[in-house]
């Protein structure tokens, strides 16, 4: 694997992330700790070093499983990214949310389960519409000041709370924000009519998790296979199927998996992306780390772009017509012709 510059900071991280959401076999899903040392090892030996994990993961047996592997790992070889915000225990009022209280808590439990003194990136995971995002990060520049923490991001969370906390952080001093993790597929495009473009503005990386849809744009789905995704599931409707069915066209044409189609999608949009990818069998993350030697031409972005295509709303609606001139001394407006 290539590496890539994490947003704008020195930290090296490679082109894929392993995501590792189904570390433990809690909630009747999930990989154990033996098969989740096979899939670490195999994602390191093809120069992965990026492992995403969270401190609910699996109610922190995530963390605890990338905890017992790094202890026989060179820790300074491996990014570890994890988050905090939703509850991971029932001790008292404050074991959830964005606020400073449960941020420093959490912090500490992670690095016991995680047995390391520093976590590379750390995210809040989902905004509370509760705390003030000074509050926020103030706290995570505490951590960065302490060693306990050496880079921080944000996920699932409006632009405008982003961009206002970075032109904080930016103000006063305070470590920004570097990574931004959000639902990003071929069948979720919205991020990009505010969040995406936010992430540019920035220069953060935008970390993709469900990439692949939860499993659809894979075609599993179209193949009668049985998965975790709801029946109602937006990504199960007739708009995602035929997303799917492009995916598989060029897959076919090119002659890899639709997975790997979907995955290298994300990577070509002209923003920094490194996509999340989980995996509970060790087939699964093989197939994924083909993606890397995958290229889509002009005419394969093209086709999906179509075939993917949504409203951007206003005002991104609004401003791709191709010029609205304006006559400052006449002081009118002349639409001219749309870009279609």
């Amino acid at each position: 694997m290539k590496y890539k510059l994490l947003g704008r900071s020195g930290l090296k991280v490679s082109e894929l992330c392993l995501g590792t959401m189904g570390f433990g076999t809690e909630n009747g899903w999930g990989t154990d700790k033996a098969a989740s040392f096979e899939i670490m090892d195999a994602y390191a030996n093809a120069g992965g070093n990026f492992l995403d994990t969270a401190n609910l993961y699996k109610n922190g047996t995530s963390e605890k499983i990338i905890g017992d592997y790094l202890s026989n790992q060179d820790r300074d070889y491996f990014v570890v990214a994890t988050k905090y915000s939703l509850k991971d225990n029932l001790t008292n009022p404050n074991a959830s949310g964005n606020n400073r209280k449960n941020m420093m808590r959490s912090v500490e439990e992670s690095l016991k389960r995680l047995k390391t003194d520093f976590i590379d990136l750390f995210y809040l995971h989902i905004w509370d519409d509760i705390t003030p995002i000074d509050e926020v990060l103030r706290g995570m520049d505490d951590l960065v000041r302490q060693g306990k923490v050496n880079y921080v991001g944000i996920s699932d969370t409006p632009a405008w709370v982003v961009a206002q906390g970075n032109t904080l952080a930016d103000l006063m001093g305070w470590s920004p924000m570097i990574a931004l993790q959000i639902e990003y597929s071929l069948i979720q495009r919205t991020p990009e009519r505010e969040l995406i473009p936010m992430a540019k503005h920035f220069g953060m990386t935008v970390t993709p998790w469900a990439p692949l849809g939860g499993g659809a744009l894979t075609g599993k789905y179209l193949r009668g296979e049985q998965g975790r995704i709801k029946p109602e599931s937006k990504r199960l409707n007739d708009n995602a199927v035929a997303i799917t069915k492009a995916v598989i066209a060029i897959a076919d044409e090119l002659g890899v998996s639709p997975g790997n189609v979907a995955l290298k999608w994300t990577t070509q949009q002209g923003f920094q992306s490194i996509p999340i990818v989980g995996a509970t069998k060790l087939s699964q993350l093989e197939d994924n780390l083909k993606t890397v030697d995958v290229t889509l031409t002009a005419e394969h972005l093209k086709k999906l772009n179509e075939a993917s295509a949504i409203d951007l709303g206003f005002p991104g609606e609004f401003f791709r017509e191709d010029a609205v001139k304006v006559n400052t001394f006449g002081g009118f407006y002349d639409k001219v012709e749309k870009r279609g």
